[in-house]
Parts: C-alpha cells; structure tokens; sequence
C-alpha cells in the first residue's frame, strides 16, 4: 500500500493511476460524510465530485502536516455546505429557541444498538439546521465559533440547534416517534 505522501507526491506529478487510487481510496467514506448534510443521494455525489475537484486543485497547498483524511474530509464538508446552501436555503426561526420542551432536558445517549443505516436515517429526518449543526458538532468536531462562522449564524443559535437536534433524537430513540415529534416541533428549515 502506498503512504498517503507517495500517494500526494504521484498525483502532483499528473499520474492518473495515483488520482484514482486517491478517489477510490476515500470516495466511500467522503459520500458518507457528505450525505449526513445532504438528504438527496443525487445532491451527495454531486457534493463529493466538487469536493474532489478541490481537493485535486489544493493538493500542493497540504503540507502533510496533520491527516491527510482529515483535510480531504474538512473540504467535502465545506463542500457539503455549500450544496446545501444551494439546495436547502437555511432559514431561521427564532421563536422556537424559547420553547422548553424543544431544549434536551439530560445529555443524549443512545442506548440502543442502531445499525449506520438507522442511525443516517434518523439524522436525515432532522430539519436542515439541527441536522447541520449536529453533524459539524457531534461528528466533525467543529466547536459553536467555528459552526457560527462557517453559517453565518451567532454562538447561541449554533448551540440551540445543536440541543433542539439532540432532544430531537434522543425522544426518537426513546420511541416518541414522528407523530409526538410533529406535535412537538415544527418541521421547518434552518
């Protein structure tokens, strides 16, 4: 197997051979980040080809300094973002940031066994904001400053989302379902 520096150096020669190990080498785990922001498997793939257009123009800019995983990952999530923009306009809603039986009352935890497909698929019936703001959090490690700059949103609104999303999930995995979840909040787009 080739490092990952081997494997940068080839590309930046031009080898198609390199590129395509570089692709197929990441492309699975890249799909699957960028479908947990995007709900259409159409808008994923399309998120992760300009995601690796990028990557490709960027590589001489990595430094191999750090993981080379973790910069191609934080370009499809940029990318992801992006796409979303495009496809699901963020909207706001501020008056839902008041409502106490929409807060998580005790930290989330799954104490279910979920297959990925269940745990993606109960992250994609999020509303875009919470499901955004999760993601970057939870499963990207983005602190609240740096989930506010990259949406253009305040600190405060990124850790309310991030509660409302956590709610959310754990009265799903507490069985509430999708009706009690319609009763209980709104489904509109952040």
């Amino acid at each position: 197997m080739t490092s990952d520096a081997d494997l940068i150096a080839a590309c930046l020669r031009g080898d198609p051979r390199a590129q395509r190990q570089l692709y197929n080498q990441f492309a699975g785990l890249m799909l699957t980040v960028c479908r947990r922001y995007l709900k259409r498997q159409e808008d994923a793939e399309e998120a992760l080809l300009l995601g690796f257009a990028k990557v490709f123009r960027a590589l001489p800019t990595f430094r191999l300094e750090g993981s080379f995983e973790g910069w191609v990952r934080r370009i499809m999530v940029n990318e992801a973002l992006m796409e979303l923009r495009r496809r699901e306009p963020l909207h706001l809603s501020f008056e839902e940031f008041a409502q106490p039986e929409n807060l998580a009352s005790t930290p989330a935890t799954a104490d279910t066994q979920l297959q990925a497909e269940e745990l993606m698929a109960l992250l994609q019936e999020l509303p875009t904001g919470y499901r955004t703001v999760f993601n970057l959090y939870a499963l990207e490690g983005y602190s609240h400053p740096e989930i506010a700059e990259a949406l253009g949103i305040s600190e405060g609104t990124s850790k309310s989302q991030l509660s409302k999303a956590r709610a959310m999930l754990q009265r799903r995995l507490n069985g509430g379902g999708r009706a009690a979840e319609r009763a209980a909040v709104p489904m509109y787009n952040f």
